[in-house]
């Protein structure tokens, strides 16, 4: 009897001991699309599975280490590939994680004054901390390398523009201009190029609250920021801003973005302190008066769209026509989780501008608001956008998923 309870015990020990040596996530797609997105799951859900406070590691079905990285906000997060309606399996231990490449990083760049700049394999965005513009920027790129470093750099290479003033002040403008658009992160030197106008707009994707007669409020330029994930799958940074009064409350915004290796969206969580109750809020885009009418509005999908064609007005007009050729098709596109949402037109005549795509909703004193902004070009090879219905296409694909999320199971 004694040896039949100690076998017993031995047996349930080592069910236990096993159970916690790896812990299986199942991922489920309930929708009929094959998609590649990251996912998150609790790390002390995980630990707790594996009674261990130390480094996890996750692996596919087939035992394959994957890359993950443990956030902020207490997620273990790595990029799951699942067939549409299908499920997929991956597994977390206790292990040390390899060394992973960096896709997804940004930085205060000090060199261009207080512009802050972040990036993944796919896009590239920055914020000005100073001036009008207070929209979100972007440069485009068509390839998987992390390119701002290299693009601030180079545009401010001060001998090559210590070189190109001297050339300008003795009479030589056209080989001071064909110097500068040699290193210019303006051209398309063949791995993207910043070519997109933000002024005093939302630019692509920024939000605003909504005066009493529906018009923007429009925000300030970030007061600071805190870097709170440095990948090297995702990257966050938390923005806040200054405080200003509206309709006789003083309020004060705080952003939260993420940007995720793989992904053509960031993510922004919005919280507004100050108001005392509920108040109208859009999210949106400029219109440029080079393509006006290129936008599409899905209100009931959760989506917006646009084909910008890029601003050639910072080029000498001599190579104006050539390289404003070089500048192709810039989509950019806003996702809403949210169904109680309003998609409109409202015109706002500001220079090169007729007015802003918006997402209206509400928001409610004291809660969060989430949102997805992000963009795409025609010349990444990369990528399929070649058209504005390719881009909705993408969107459409993309508002999906964010309103239909993966489902996770963690045994």
């Amino acid at each position: 009897m004694k040896k039949t309870c100690l076998l017993t015990l031995a047996c349930l020990l080592a069910a236990t001991m096993s159970a916690a040596d790896k812990v299986t996530i199942t991922v489920s797609n309930p929708i009929p699309s094959v998609r590649m997105e990251m996912v998150e799951v609790d790390v002390s859900v995980l630990q707790q599975k594996l009674q261990t406070d130390k480094d996890l590691v996750v692996t596919d079905a087939n035992g394959n280490e994957l890359p993950s990285q443990i956030t902020w906000d207490g997620k273990l997060i790595f990029q799951v590939g699942v067939a549409g309606k299908g499920k997929s399996l991956y597994y977390a231990q206790k292990g040390t994680p390899q060394s992973y490449e960096v896709k997804a990083k940004g930085r205060l760049f000090v060199e261009r004054q207080d512009e802050f700049g972040w990036e993944n394999d796919c896009v590239a965005y920055r914020v000005y901390g100073h001036g009008g513009a207070v929209g979100y920027d972007l440069f485009n790129k068509s390839t998987p390398n992390l390119m701002l470093d290299y693009w601030y750099a180079s545009e401010q290479n001060q001998e090559m523009r210590s070189v190109s003033q001297q050339l300008r002040e003795r009479g030589y403008a056209d080989l001071a201009d064909q110097l500068y658009n040699a290193y210019s992160y303006h051209i398309d030197h063949g791995k993207g190029m910043d070519c997109y106008t933000v002024g005093p707009t939302l630019g692509g994707g920024a939000n605003a609250l909504l005066n009493a007669d529906g018009s923007l409020f429009m925000p300030q330029c970030y007061e600071s920021f805190e870097i709170v994930d440095k990948g090297p799958l995702r990257f966050t940074v938390r923005f806040t801003y200054p405080e200003q009064e509206i309709e006789g409350e003083k309020v004060r915004e705080t952003r939260i973005i993420s940007l995720d290796a793989g992904s053509q969206f960031n993510r922004v969580t919005i919280t507004y302190q100050g108001l005392s109750k509920p108040k109208k809020m859009a999210a949106g885009m400029v219109v440029h008066k080079e393509n006006p009418t290129a936008y599409v509005l899905s209100q009931e999908n959760g989506y917006m769209g646009y084909e910008d064609l890029g601003d050639a007005s910072v080029y000498n007009a001599k190579y104006r026509d050539e390289l404003g050729r070089q500048m192709g098709k810039i989509y950019v596109g806003l996702l809403f989780p949210s169904k109680e949402i309003t998609t409109t037109y409202q015109q706002r005549e500001n220079g090169i501008a007729t007015g802003h795509i918006l997402g209206i909703t509400t928001y409610q004193p004291n809660t969060t608001y989430t949102y997805y902004f992000g963009s795409g070009w025609n010349k990444n090879p990369n990528t399929d956008f070649h058209s504005l219905t390719d881009w909705e296409a993408h969107l459409s694909h993309a508002a999906n998923c964010v309103r239909t999320p993966l489902k996770l199971s963690v045994k």
